[in-house]
């Protein structure tokens, strides 16, 4: 939708701004408006100020009425992240209510008990090495005492596993329901946001972002973060605690190093979160470049501008990549030096602790348990810098959050204060009413305007673009108020009345009908939700759209889709006046309510607007005459004043000095020629009525036209609910698809391979890491046994010499840690850039069905990139340097344990299976829950993005509160999958842990029975224990990152799904036959039937054959809906037809490569999707190696070099997302510019002038006339003459041609035929305004509308 219409706006922009250019030629004379025009000149360059004025209206018309393509108005861009100051810790549990409280309360003892548990193990560790060193000579006490320890160590098990159960499921389910309630507040908020605050501060997609990526940041760290975090401070504490109650003195040495740990752990944490708020935003670029690439997927296709948008995306992750190297610098710079300061500080207890041994201050047991402990503790330090890392992350994204939480709008659409009245006339005055959009202050558009619209009459507003028309919509509205004067309604300034109130006096429909993707009978309850369904029936009775949803599969219940891309313009804004009668207000106000449509369909609108209208107070702004000549009154705006009112015939009365007169007359004049043509065979008017029902119109509640840029998703939901479940749970059937795992594993490192070198020096960096970590084990057992020998003097040289073994360690941890992070970062950082590359690669190869369906919508593609190639990374890249550097650990540990005592090592490692099997368990648990989540909150947000978008829609309606409830309840079904996920998650990894303790106690006891029976000896067993133990963490490390490992696997499969996805229309087949360079150009469409792919039941074509010959001009007319735009799409190969061919030459297009073969097509699209760069680079798009030269003269062929030429930046004026900084007639311009620099054989035009006003037409048509001569051309119009210079007419009437021939040939033999029908429908609905207007002149408007219709 967003493309048809902005392009209408824009169209009506530049119709608009003709007006004024119009006026401007011939008030010259009149001093009144010099300021305006100096010279005839202005025709295509007012000035400076009327063309900022232009494009400022033209700006908020297009937000007004087409804020689906964008709600950022001016280029004022929303604050950078960097500008965000975070909010407190505190602040992130603003959402948090009693069950929050409690579940944080259980979760934070889950983790604080899970915390400690390892210290107090750690305690009884070292009572139970005293009991084996000190027992030596009483074997039965010593193995007394060792089962008395071993059972406490179940005892820790057992809490281990209640506790971590406690804190995985609740902090899991706290933080899902918190982020909830935060995604529900926040668009609670958006929505109640004053629409200035989205033209200045906010885009769509920013609002798209905060609910999916900042909540998803905050929800992680008031989650499983906050629980690590709580988990890793008691470890860290109680460590302390052990220490000191242990050997106070060797603790409070220990206690001097820490803030030193500390220290390092903080640097590292912002130096960290510095780069990532960095990075986010360049990512947040290129994700903006790949959503603009796919929303205009069609143009990018039919320019073959597939390598320039992976050219753009690429260098815009260039720089994330380099942000990413630094990173990785910093991760390992940090941890090496944590790692550093804890060796070294070991290296002094060490030392310290064999004096205090020696001195009989304590014994070796307990020297080392104290170590271990703040050992333990230190680390538990180190590894809570993610979590603070997360927390400061959380705070910017709860920042940018809260930011509009907590913006109170200035105009308060929920305030419970002010008047209602207890009845409404109706009357509107304006007194003296001064504004400028506050996204352009310094650019004045209404000027002391005054205006009185009387109680249940209808005022038309005409005047030029950016004269002020739908100004005086948004403020009667109070999207705005005015800088000064009043807005009045019954002699009450509209200030002090409630404003829900007041917008529920007032009706609107805009040129855009904004449909939320939900069914259309919510849809239409939009407009008054307490309503039932007979109402609702009544009302679209009125409205005109009974007939055509009943017929739909599902009647009321259809599901309308993103934009409400399901339905045909007509049937759209059939629905939205539905939804405004629903209302049944006192005030109705029209933004060119009937411009997008066809004249079958405008005039069931029309009528059913008439029908409306009655005893209404009515506020229309519109161009054509038809829907003027009925208002009671005429206001003409000119420069943001009002400079001509009263009826038409008054107006037009005025003669030569009239600029009302003036205007029609330019329109009579442009098409006065073509009526001509046309009178010969006018009928009576009563054929044109019968054709009201004719099976043309009857069947134009067939599922819609659809124009160029409107498939976006046009299939039926019973397909999507199909669709989701066939995408997700697949994930579920394959728990052990582990040898394509494996596979997609293989592939991934292939694609990393160039980064081997990289690779192998972290991996080097890795098992270097993982070996130290062994070997410091070691060191502290040997001391362990060396404090129990009774020689002081061997016992100093030996600790000694173990201190600068440590110190040695510590450097190369600092060196081998930066090496490790560094090095790897640089695979992960390639590998992912790589990903995303091929994934946009891959999803540019898609044929059009593919974007169709609505799991490819630009916002979904977007997100599949970000996220999908981050997972893999984190997955792949990030774990595997912890797996090597894991293995490693284990390897050496084994291999040292082996040599020590083999019979303690194999019953150490015959239980590691139990631990490895209880994590792999909880993995798979995983597996089955970590589906789709994703998926569930895609449905929410979209929503939410689609609401945003069509804010003004949504403030008009008082709809916030419905769009929020829809909101969610579409986030109830995460909530409650993320609550079973917990509670399986946390077992499962209680139990891993039970058993790893379970294992300890039986390696102890073991031990024991060996030194008992004289196996084995103190000192041996307990360096096989210690060591071991150590390793045994690691393992337990690593197999905790199953979550990344799941999450990269899934993300693995959706990349190679979406890289391995053969296209069904192949677009660069290198085995297909080159294109020639010339070509002839004649085409033909044989015996095709059609039927779009998303909605295979309903056939577009049957049996359609047509030509247009080599070099001769073929229109395409019909009823909304026949298929005039899909014969383009078939041209361009968007789709393969059922049966029968498409030809070029001679030759089924499918034998030609088809990229080339684009080469040779230009297409001006209905809707002008221009891309948020230059304008020169807009028009360079349509061929790469344009000159400058050639692109200027394709701007001046098309109409367009004047007006680029009187911007500040001319040809380097930046258009703005989606072109929203050009008017409508300014984007049509430049796209016909930008076929024209093409200079192909073929031109395929989508209604290419339906949106311009009859002067610029005129112009733009005689380039257009210029330009295709001697080329092929098809055109689709509905203007009269655009039509009748065709060499052949096509009238396309349920799926084959029902007519066909020349204008007059048409005309003279088939008098009764469609083509005259619908000529006379056009000329029948505008006879009484040429009765109005001047002699042989009068026959002028009727035909523009014709034309714009036929």
């Amino acid at each position: 939708m967003s493309q048809d219409s902005s392009h209408q706006q824009e169209i009506k922009k530049i119709e608009q701004w003709r007006w004024s250019e119009m006026q401007g030629l011939e008030l010259v004379s009149s001093p009144p408006f010099n300021n305006h025009n100096n010279s005839n000149n202005n025709y295509a360059n007012p000035s400076p100020q009327a063309q900022a004025q232009e494009t400022t209206t033209t700006t908020k018309r297009q937000m007004e009425n087409n804020s689906s393509s964008s709600s950022s108005a001016a280029n004022s861009e929303p604050k950078k992240p960097s500008d965000v100051t975070p909010v407190g810790l505190g602040e992130l549990f603003r959402f948090a209510d009693s069950l929050d409280y409690v579940l944080m309360a259980i979760g934070s003892l889950g983790a604080f008990v899970h915390g400690c548990s390892f210290p107090i193990f750690l305690r009884f560790f070292a009572d139970l090495v005293n009991s084996f060193g000190s027992n030596v000579n009483n074997m039965d006490k010593m193995m007394q005492e060792v089962l008395k320890y071993a059972f406490y160590f179940l005892v820790v098990g057992a809490a281990i596993w209640a506790s971590s159960w406690a804190e995985i499921s609740c902090w899991m389910w706290t933080g899902e329901r918190q982020s909830i309630k935060m995604r529900i507040k926040y668009l609670e908020a958006a929505l109640n946001q004053d629409v200035q605050y989205f033209d200045t501060e906010v885009r769509t997609s920013d609002v798209v972002y905060a609910i999916n990526t900042d909540a998803v940041i905050v929800q992680d760290a008031i989650s499983e973060k906050l629980g690590n975090f709580i988990h890793y401070l008691a470890t860290f504490v109680t460590g302390f605690a052990v220490g000191f109650s242990a050997v106070w003195q060797l603790a409070l040495v220990t206690l001097a190093v820490v803030p030193l740990i500390a220290v390092i752990g903080a640097i590292h944490a912002t130096s960290l979160a510095k780069l990532a708020g960095k990075s986010q935003e360049a990512l947040s670029q290129a994700g903006n470049i790949v959503e603009q690439t796919v929303v205009q997927i069609r143009v990018v296709f039919a320019f073959v501008g597939e390598s320039k948008a992976l050219q753009a995306y690429s260098s815009a992750l260039k720089v994330a990549q380099r942000l990413g190297y630094k990173s990785g610098f910093a991760k390992g710079m940090g941890l090496g030096a944590t790692y550093f300061v804890v060796f070294c500080s070991y290296a002094l207890l060490l030392w310290y602790g064999g004096y205090l041994v020696r001195h009989h201050f304590t014994n070796g047991g307990l020297a080392i348990a104290t170590m271990f402990a703040v050992m333990i503790g230190g680390l538990a330090l180190a590894q809570a810098a993610p979590s603070i890392s997360a927390f400061a992350k959380a705070k910017v994204a709860a920042a940018k959050i809260f930011r509009i939480i907590d913006h109170k709008p200035s105009i308060d659409r929920n305030s419970e204060s002010g008047l209602e009245l207890d009845s409404v006339s109706g009357l509107i005055e304006l007194k003296h009413v001064d504004f400028s959009y506050p996204s352009r202050p310094e650019v004045r558009i209404l000027n002391n305007f005054s205006l009185t619209v009387p109680a249940g009459k209808t005022i038309a507003l005409v005047g030029s673009s950016g004269s002020g028309k739908s100004t005086v919509v948004s403020l009667i509205e109070r999207f705005y108020d005015p800088t000064s004067g009043q807005v009045l309604l019954d002699g009450h300034d509209i200030k002090s009345l409630k404003l829900r109130w007041l917008r529920q006096q007032i009706g609107l429909v805009s040129q855009e009908p904004a449909l939320f993707a939900t069914t259309i009978k919510e849809n239409i309850l939009l407009g008054r939700p307490d309503a039932d369904l007979n109402e609702i029936e009544e009302a679209a009775r009125v409205a005109n759209a009974y007939s055509f949803i009943i017929k739909l599969p599902d009647g009321f219940d259809t599901q309308v889709r993103e934009r409400g891309v399901q339905l045909s313009g007509g049937q759209k804004q059939r629905i939205a006046i539905a939804r405004a009668m629903l209302k049944n207000p006192a005030i109705l106000l029209l933004d060119e309510a009937t411009s997008a449509l066809d004249s079958e369909s405008e005039k069931l609108v029309q009528e059913a607007l008439d029908r409306f209208m009655i005893g209404r107070t009515t506020l229309v702004i519109a161009h054509r005459l038809s829907t003027i000549r009925k208002a009671d009154v005429v206001a003409v705006l000119q420069q943001g004043s009002v400079s001509e009112i009263g009826t038409h015939d008054e107006l037009i009365a005025k003669g030569e000095n009239g600029v009302y007169a003036k205007l029609i007359r330019m329109q009579e004049a442009a098409h006065e020629t073509a009526l001509n043509n046309a009178r010969k065979s006018s009928a009576r008017p009563s054929s044109a009525r019968n054709s009201v029902s004719s099976p043309i119109i009857a069947r134009n509640s067939s599922y819609g036209r659809s124009p160029y840029s409107r498939r976006l998703s046009d299939f039926s939901t019973s397909d999507f609910s199909l669709s989701l479940d066939a995408t997700y749970p697949s994930y579920r059937h394959e728990k052990l698809a582990f040898k394509e795992q494996a596979s997609s594993f293989w592939r991934l490192a292939k694609m990393n391979s160039p980064e081997w070198v990289y690779a192998l020096v972290g991996s080097v960096g890795s098992v270097i890491c993982g070996s130290l970590n062994a070997f410091f084990a070691y060191v502290l057992s040997a001391i362990m046994s060396v404090y129990y020998n009774p020689d002081h003097a061997y016992m100093i040289r030996e600790i000694a010499k173990y201190c600068y073994l440590l110190i040695g360690l510590s450097s190369a941890e600092l060196l081998f840690n930066t090496l490790q992070h560094s090095f790897w970062d640089i695979v992960g950082e390639n590998l992912t850039k790589r990903v995303r590359e091929k994934m946009l690669a891959a999803v540019l190869k898609n044929e059009i069905a593919w974007f169709d369906q609505e799991e490819n919508e630009s916002a979904r593609i977007a997100a599949r990139l970000a996220l999908d190639a981050n997972n893999v990374r984190s997955a792949i890249g990030d774990r595997i340097q912890v797996i090597v550097q894991n293995t490693a650990l284990m390897l050496v540990a084994c291999t040292a344990g082996f040599v020590l005592q083999w019979r303690l090592a194999l019953v150490l490692i015959a239980v590691f299976p139990v631990v490895v099997a209880a994590t792999v368990l909880q993995k798979m648990f995983m597996k089955g829950f970590s589906g789709d989540m994703e998926a569930a909150h895609s449905k929410a947000t979209q929503l939410a993005g689609e609401a945003i978008g069509n804010v003004r829609t949504v403030a008009a309606f008082n709809s916030e509160l419905m769009i929020v409830g829809l909101f969610s309840s579409n986030l109830q079904t995460p909530l409650r999958r993320c609550f079973w996920k917990g509670q399986i998650a946390g077992s499962g990894y209680g139990v891993a842990q039970f058993c790893l303790y379970a294992s300890y106690a039986l390696g102890l006891w073991y031990s024991s029975w060996l030194v008992k029976h004289g196996i084995s000896d103190f000192s041996k067993t307990i360096r096989v224990f210690m060591v071991l133990m150590v390793s045994a963490n690691g393992a337990a490390e690593t197999l905790t990152l199953a979550p990344d490992f799941i999450k990269g696997g899934r993300a693995m499969r959706s990349v190679f799904d979406l890289l391995d996805r053969k296209t069904e229309i192949e677009p660069d087949d290198p085995d297909a036959t080159p294109v020639p360079d010339r070509l002839r150009g004649e085409v033909e469409l044989k015996h095709v039937d059609f039927s779009y792919p998303s909605r295979p039941d309903i056939p577009i074509f049957r049996d359609l054959s047509l030509r247009a010959r080599a070099g001769k001009t073929l229109a395409l007319v019909g009823p909304s809906g026949c298929g005039k735009s899909s014969v383009i799409a078939l041209v361009q190969r968007f789709y393969e037809p059922s049966s029968g061919r498409v030809m070029i030459d001679g030759k089924d297009i499918r034998k030609y490569n088809l990229k080339s073969l684009r080469r040779h097509m230009a297409i001006v699209p209905q809707e002008p999707c221009l891309f948020a760069s230059t304008i020169y680079e807009n028009i360079a798009y349509g061929h790469e190696s344009a000159t400058e030269s050639e692109i200027i003269e394709a701007a001046r062929l098309a109409n367009a070099d004047k007006f680029i030429s009187s911007l500040p930046d001319g040809y380097k004026t930046f258009v703005g997302e989606r072109g929203v900084q050009l008017s409508g007639g300014q984007k049509q311009r430049v796209a016909i510019a930008r076929a024209f620099v093409r200079k192909a054989e073929i031109m395929l035009l989508d209604e290419a002038t339906s949106a311009l006003d009859a002067e610029s037409e005129r112009s733009v048509q005689e380039a257009l006339d210029r330009a295709c001569s001697g080329k092929t051309t098809i055109v689709v119009a509905h203007r009269l003459s655009t039509i009748r210079n065709a060499h052949v007419i096509a009238v396309i009437d349920d799926g084959k041609v029902a007519e066909l021939g020349s204008h007059s040939h048409l005309l003279k033999n088939n008098p009764d035929g469609c083509y005259a029908r619908m000529i006379q429908l056009q000329r029948f609905t505008h006879s009484q305004v040429i009765g109005m207007t001047s002699g042989s002149s009068s026959s002028a408007r009727p035909k523009d509308d014709e034309e714009r219709e036929a």
